[in-house]
């Protein structure tokens, strides 16, 4: 029987494989949270999340690959790399879903500070022009 990280975690794969930021409003929760090394507070809302994951899906680029996975019921760990901007980034996504397979937390945890740094400028310019 397949688990709502089961699903979520191949309807995320599907959109990482897909770059289309149009599946996803299909995968939020209303009340979805996103938390990013780069700002302070927790962003809440399905929209504001879409925003934030649409821009990752351009900033990460095709480069992004995820190594390892780490699963629970509702929740998983997903470990990374890309380059953003010449350096060379690893960081895990910390994803829990809801009992329908939505996404209700999406947490970016990020290494080391250079690509860090160039992660946040990058993101910065694609969310606020």
């Amino acid at each position: 029987m397949s688990t709502p990280a089961d699903i979520g975690l191949q309807r995320w794969h599907d959109v990482i494989a897909s770059r289309d930021p149009a599946e996803l409003t299909a995968m939020i929760a209303p009340d979805a949270v996103f938390r990013s090394p780069a700002v302070h507070t927790p962003q809440e809302g399905r929209d504001v999340v879409i925003a934030y994951l649409s821009a990752a899906l351009v900033v990460l680029g095709p480069e992004l690959a995820y190594h390892d996975t780490w699963q629970r019921e509702n929740d998983a760990v997903l470990r990374f790399t890309t380059v953003v901007d010449g350096k060379q980034v690893e960081g895990v996504d910390l994803i829990t879903w809801d009992d329908d397979g939505l996404i209700v937390s999406f947490t970016v945890m990020i290494r080391p500070m250079k690509a860090l740094d160039a992660v946040i400028g990058a993101m910065a310019k694609q969310l606020f022009g």
